[in-house]
């Protein structure tokens, strides 16, 4: 049986090329569209916080534990990683030696993500996994074990930003996930909504096909 694994949202961006805001709760087929990633996410994880900063009290509803960046100044996606890390250690959770980072701006997320991610850990302690598809790797999306934590911590006191600069110092796998074939059409799995257009073009695929 594998350990027990944690979940962690990054909702912690400022969605500049969305005009601002959480973009995660925008409205995507009549719901927030966090609605529908914590939908797929929830039944792969053991259990499931969102990285964010500022007011908590805005992701109330979803009745999840909200943690901020442990650094300030909107620092980039590794820092809400180490956030994840952190609470797992924290937080009294024993057993949990991974957490699975998800973008909340991702509606159609496979379905096995976390299983896939944790297969590919193969066991090994210090090994982190990042999602591809399509002939990109997602560094936004991966499974990140706890015993790095320091590391990261180290690697962001002294300037690192990027995530590869830090992963390809690292035992890093990178896992590849197949295109969703939907009537003839290939729909990328890790389709994000940077923009409104993206948003439109994802409403519109939640009205052709559902949840996919």
């Amino acid at each position: 049986m594998s350990a027990p694994v944690l979940g962690v949202l990054l909702a912690g961006g400022q969605s500049r090329r969305m005009g601002g805001g959480d973009k995660c709760l925008r409205l995507l087929g009549g719901e927030p569209m966090l609605t529908k990633i914590i939908n797929r996410i929830l039944p792969q994880v053991d259990s499931l916080v969102i990285n964010a900063n500022g007011d908590a009290e805005r992701f109330a509803v979803f009745g999840l534990p909200v943690i901020p960046d442990p650094i300030d100044g909107f620092a980039g996606p590794l820092v809400g990683v180490l956030a994840g890390l952190r609470y797992a250690q924290l937080s009294g959770r024993d057993g949990i030696t991974s957490i699975v980072t998800i973008p909340t701006d991702a509606p159609f997320l496979p379905r096995d993500l976390a299983q896939r991610l944790i297969i590919a850990q193969d066991g090994k302690s210090n090994r982190i996994v990042l999602a591809s598809s399509n002939s990109r790797t997602h560094p936004v999306c991966g499974l990140w074990p706890v015993s790095l934590a320091g590391d990261l911590e180290a690697a962001l006191d002294t300037g690192t930003r990027k995530v590869l600069d830090w992963t390809d110092r690292h035992d890093t796998l990178i896992e590849d996930f197949a295109m969703v074939v939907v009537d003839g059409e290939e729909i990328d799995p890790f389709f994000n909504t940077n923009r409104p257009d993206d948003l439109e073009e994802a409403e519109a695929l939640v009205a052709r096909f559902g949840t996919l």
